[in-house]
């Protein structure tokens, strides 16, 4: 859809400045209005006031430099170098590179006159103002589908990887080559959660300044989102921690490095219950279901806790190898549960 405005966009500009009005510098208009149909409203704005700021930029110094030195080669040899330095000032973004572009396009583009220079600016402007124009009546962009998406997309992998880490363990699987995929696969859970965080910035930016959003058709994410991302980075932050002790265990070279049978079996049943509570959250979340089927699932998580930490108060450990791999892998249960309850839906 947005493919397609843009090439309206540009097909309108065209049509105005070069067929109907036969503009002297007809072209930029098009040029202008294809690159402002943004994949938000609110971004068409502000590029298209960076573009037009530094278009014109580099207009006015090109114009000035050569009429006064009355020389192409000698102008350019000037102008370019500052064009370029101002380009990349903060304030013009990413749209600082039209400042070169536009002093190139007076320097390279037949003689330079001050009304050549005021076209060019003028076909720009209108050019700008078709494209975001387009790009906020037609159909204007909303991407709150990715959001949800990517939000959906974490939470099952973590869902999945507590589950394949907790299978490990159950049948006693502390090979290096599986808990190094595990610890990968948790790895990659923290991008899928930024992802989600950039998503959830775009489909708030995009609902700015748009008419659907106005007119009450479509509402921004709330806070619901923002507790989804803060849950969803703990998981992944405790994720990463378990497989890395786990792999670090798995690695180790004393097989007392690894806590005793009955302990990895309890803390495989308590990801088990981690992975269940992970799902019911994104369901209360997303799925507007009862919420109180996650609280029990969340209260059974910290009885598991407490159970573990009173097996571990009564076991008799020896080795303090093994007493550091246990107390790491229940810190990090202790953390990712009391995130689970303090953003309860």
């Amino acid at each position: 859809m947005q493919a397609v405005k843009a090439a309206l966009a540009a097909w309108v500009a065209w049509a105005v400045a070069g067929w109907w009005l036969k503009a002297p510098v007809a072209f930029v208009a098009p040029w202008v209005a294809i690159v402002l149909v943004e994949s938000t409203v609110y971004r068409s704005f502000a590029r298209g006031l960076q573009q037009l700021a530094a278009i014109a930029t580099g207009t006015f110094l090109a114009t000035a430099v050569a009429l006064v030195l009355h020389d192409t080669m000698s102008a350019m040899a000037l102008v370019l170098p500052t064009a370029v330095l101002l380009g990349h000032w903060r304030r013009l973004g990413s749209e600082g590179i039209y400042t070169a572009t536009g002093a190139l396009f007076v320097l390279t583009n037949g003689p330079v006159s001050v009304t050549t220079s005021l076209a060019r600016i003028t076909e720009a402007l209108f050019g700008a103002v078709v494209g975001i124009a387009i790009n906020a009546l037609v159909r204007p962009p909303v991407y709150l589908r990715d959001t949800r998406a990517a939000l959906l997309d974490a939470t099952h992998e973590a869902h999945d990887i507590l589950r394949a880490v907790a299978d490990g363990l159950a049948d006693d699987r502390w090979d290096t080559d599986e808990a190094g995929a595990w610890h990968e696969r948790a790895l990659r859970l923290q991008r899928l959660v930024d992802q989600a965080r950039a998503s959830l910035g775009h489909s708030r930016e995009s609902l700015r300044i748009n008419l659907r959003h106005r007119a009450g058709s479509k509402s921004a994410p709330g806070k619901d989102y923002d507790d989804a991302v803060v849950v969803l980075e703990y998981a992944a932050v405790h994720t990463a921690g378990v497989t890395r002790t786990v792999l670090e265990a798995a690695a180790g070279k004393r097989a007392a490095a690894r806590p005793h049978p009955t302990l990895t079996h309890q803390y495989a049943e308590f990801l088990r219950q981690t992975a269940h509570s992970l799902q019911l959250y994104s369901q209360s979340r997303f799925g507007h279901e009862n919420s109180r089927e996650l609280r029990e699932a969340v209260q059974e998580l910290h009885r598991t806790l407490d159970a573990l930490r009173r097996h571990l108060t009564r076991s008799r450990l020896n080795d303090p190898d093994e007493v550091a791999t246990y107390g790491t892998l229940l810190a990090q249960a202790h953390r990712l549960a009391d995130q689970l309850v303090t953003t309860e839906p």
